[in-house]
């Protein structure tokens, strides 16, 4: 098939979190299964001296983006056989120093900058000379897209347009602005209803694509339920339920070319399911390296995150008081809200031989501490799929979780099966469950035979980003049926 991807991120080029993970290596895996694909992003300050390979198209885009017109133009870079990745150039709108927002604060034209990247998308869509079949979108800064094309389908004579699949990484985040800012489509009013782009008297990006693209996805299937509800729906699970026979939720995979545990140039001493020696060394490299004893006998838990209420920092941090008494350690890498840094770093100071906290974000230590740590918290409030449990069972490190969207659907409790078990869950977003859950880590511990067979069994699940691929071809298999 010949598929044209859209994102507003995309790893290795641009990245804010997980949503340019999924789109690169989905990229990447359906590339590999032999399809043509192409990925459509913003050509971002620094990118292109990163990638010096990136060349140059004789293609020019001149949009109407309200009452003004626009130019911007197109580099590619190709970087493995059957993928391209089409860079758009407009440096007034994406030459800055972050993505979305600086200092914490959108950028006040974020509804210009995406929405005339989604008209860019919509033109390559329909003049690329390889003629995509399905054009695949995700999140709400190209939610307007399948609305674009539609538009042009039904008033341009578009008539071979492709169908058109949104992917929904985070409800939470929509793309809401100003009942104006639906003058820089340049789309009549047909679109602007409650039934259509409007949400509340403004324009809701992302409703706009789940009203106006022909299949929707979730990153989980647990996700996918979830947010045809009112707790989780975010104000458009209405929405949602309307369309739920279009709704499919495929769970998220993992790059086994980045995260393996040999070969791995961050991780200190190779591993492997059948040999876990190695693992053992990396944890005493971890103690080392953050300043806590090295000992083989104390229990590591770790997490890298964002700091930030979604994440489930506060519980975290509640529970950690009450269970530093017990013999075990604490190593935490993140980034977020400044009340909650400052309470981690007070907590490092006044357990320094048991809590080792960096603030901030480093690749390389991300990789050693899911190697080296035996256990991974993560109790997330509410999490749409969620990488780092993934990470952690593919580095044989038990995940501890929160029951809900993605944790849910790739952690097995021995509750649901002994045999298969290789993580513990809790229900509850309280305190009180999460230190009940690491209480019951600290009784794993104690029994080396069956927190081996806890992590062996986590190693050999398959989370892989060919899996992922192939349920998304499947999707799109369906679409071009129609």
């Amino acid at each position: 098939m010949r598929i044209l991807l859209a994102s507003s991120e995309v790893q290795p080029y641009s990245k804010s979190g997980g949503l340019a993970d999924m789109v690169g290596g989905l990229a990447k895996a359906l590339a590999k299964a032999g399809h043509q694909v192409g990925v459509v992003t913003p050509l971002y300050r620094g990118i292109r001296e990163k990638f010096p390979a990136l060349r140059l198209l004789d293609w020019r885009f001149d949009m109407l983006l309200g009452a003004d017109r626009v130019q911007g133009g197109v580099s590619v870079l190709e970087p493995a056989d059957n993928l391209t990745i089409y860079f758009v150039e407009q440096p007034q709108f994406f030459d800055r120093r972050n993505l979305y927002q600086e200092n914490g604060v959108d950028y006040a034209d974020n509804a210009a900058r995406f929405i005339f990247f989604s008209k860019c998308v919509a033109n390559l869509a329909r003049y690329l000379p390889w003629r995509p079949e399905i054009v695949h979108v995700h999140d709400w800064q190209v939610g307007v897209v399948p609305m674009l094309m539609l538009d042009q389908h039904r008033r341009d004579g578009w008539s071979t347009a492709p169908p058109m699949c949104l992917t929904i990484h985070n409800l939470a985040y929509q793309g809401n602005f100003p009942r104006a800012t639906y003058a820089l489509t340049n789309l009549p009013d047909d679109y602007f209803h409650p039934g259509g782009a409007e949400f509340y008297g403004g324009l809701n990006c992302l409703k706009a694509g789940i009203v106006y693209a022909d299949a929707l996805t979730t990153v989980s299937p647990r996700y996918a339920r979830e947010i045809t509800t009112e707790l989780f729906g975010c104000g458009l699970d209405g929405m949602l339920r309307a369309r739920q026979s279009a709704l499919t939720g495929i769970l998220n995979g993992v790059d086994d070319e980045e995260w393996r545990t040999t070969g791995n140039p961050f991780l200190p001493h190779a591993y492997s399911v059948r040999n876990l020696r190695g693992k053992a060394a990396d944890k005493l490299e971890l103690q080392k390296e953050l300043g806590l004893p090295m000992s083989a006998d104390v229990p590591l838990f770790g997490t890298v995150t964002r700091l930030v209420g979604q994440k489930g920092v506060h519980l975290l941090l509640g529970a950690l008081e009450e269970m530093l008494a017990a013999d075990m350690q604490f190593v935490l890498l993140g980034s977020g809200d400044a009340p909650f840094e400052n309470a981690f770093q007070e907590l490092a100071r006044r357990h320094p031989r048991k809590v080792a906290v960096k603030i901030g974000f480093n690749l390389g230590l991300s990789h050693r501490i899911e190697a080296g740590c035996d256990f991974y918290l993560m109790p997330s409030v509410f999490e749409p799929c969620g990488l780092n449990q993934m990470y952690s069972l593919r580095y044989g490190t038990v995940p501890i979780v929160r029951v809900t969207g993605g944790l849910d659907d790739s952690v097995i409790d021995p509750a649901e099966d002994e045999a298969r078990a290789d993580g513990i869950k809790f229900a509850e977003p309280s305190v009180r469950a999460l230190a009940k859950a690491i209480r019951k880590a600290l009784v794993l511990f104690s029994d080396r035979p069956l927190l081996q067979h806890f992590r062996r069994n986590g190693m050999q699940e398959d989370f892989s980003v060919e899996r992922m691929a192939d349920e998304y071809a499947r999707v799109y298999r369906r679409l071009r049926a129609r």
